[in-house]
């Protein structure tokens, strides 16, 4: 059986765009502590709070968000 496992660069470019985990958060209306699981690895989020992020940063979600095995 295969595994698969999202992987996510929210933090490298939430910082490369100059913003707190909170600043992150209001903008795309969750809590920072979802951000924080997210970054972490502990939270795989929606497809809408995915693209939410995605506008947000100013990039195509597949630079965020992969899939591996």
């Amino acid at each position: 059986m295969i595994v698969l496992e999202v992987v996510n660069h929210v933090q490298y470019y939430r910082k490369q765009a100059g913003l707190t985990q909170e600043n992150l958060a209001q903008l795309v209306t969750v809590s920072r502590k979802t951000i924080n699981s997210l970054e972490r690895g502990n939270y795989t989020p929606s497809l809408l709070l995915a693209l939410q992020i995605a506008k947000v940063l100013h990039l195509d979600i597949n630079d965020i968000f992969s899939i591996e095995e």
